[in-house]
């Protein structure tokens, strides 16, 4: 069986060691503020605005640039952890992930609506910030939890 826009099973380690820590870290840093001096510094920015200034299109803005690393760490060691191919992929382990990623769209979305209804302002924002990264993670939890349960009970057979 041909498997398209899959990543070769190698780069799954290599997702791994990429997308946990990034994940711990990206935690870290909002429950502590953390943002190391050393990462301050000046980016061009396409759309910019201050809370009571005005809006500036192509301006540079300083910034620390932790938050854009981790992001950016997180969405790629997240796509090569969760869209590398299994040692073995056959079609039921195919049909696995494509469960998973429709059903981590569901659960994200119905988060989502949830926290339209009673979520507002500034906390809104917050969720707008973790949806950007949730549909991924349900994915790989979901897909990682069928697969280790389709392996135990290979294992009890």
């Amino acid at each position: 069986m041909q498997t398209h826009f899959l990543f070769p099973h190698r780069y799954k380690r290599i997702g791994a060691f990429i997308f946990l820590p990034a994940i711990i870290l990206g935690l870290f840093t909002l429950i502590f503020n953390w943002e190391p001096d050393w990462l301050n510094g000046k980016l061009p920015g396409l759309f910019t605005s201050d809370i009571f200034s005005n809006k500036n299109t192509f301006a540079i803005v300083e910034t620390n640039l932790l938050n854009e690393i981790l992001g950016l760490l997180t969405i790629v060691g997240g796509i090569l952890f969760g869209f590398s191919k299994e040692k073995e992929e056959d079609e039921f382990i195919r049909q696995i992930r494509t469960e998973s990623l429709v059903w981590a769209i569901y659960v994200n979305y119905a988060i989502l609506a949830l926290a339209m209804l009673f979520c507002f302002d500034f906390a809104f924002l917050w969720v707008m910030i973790f949806n950007l990264f949730t549909p991924l993670l349900f994915f790989i939890i979901r897909f990682r939890w069928s697969l280790s349960k389709l392996k135990n009970q290979s294992n009890e057979e």
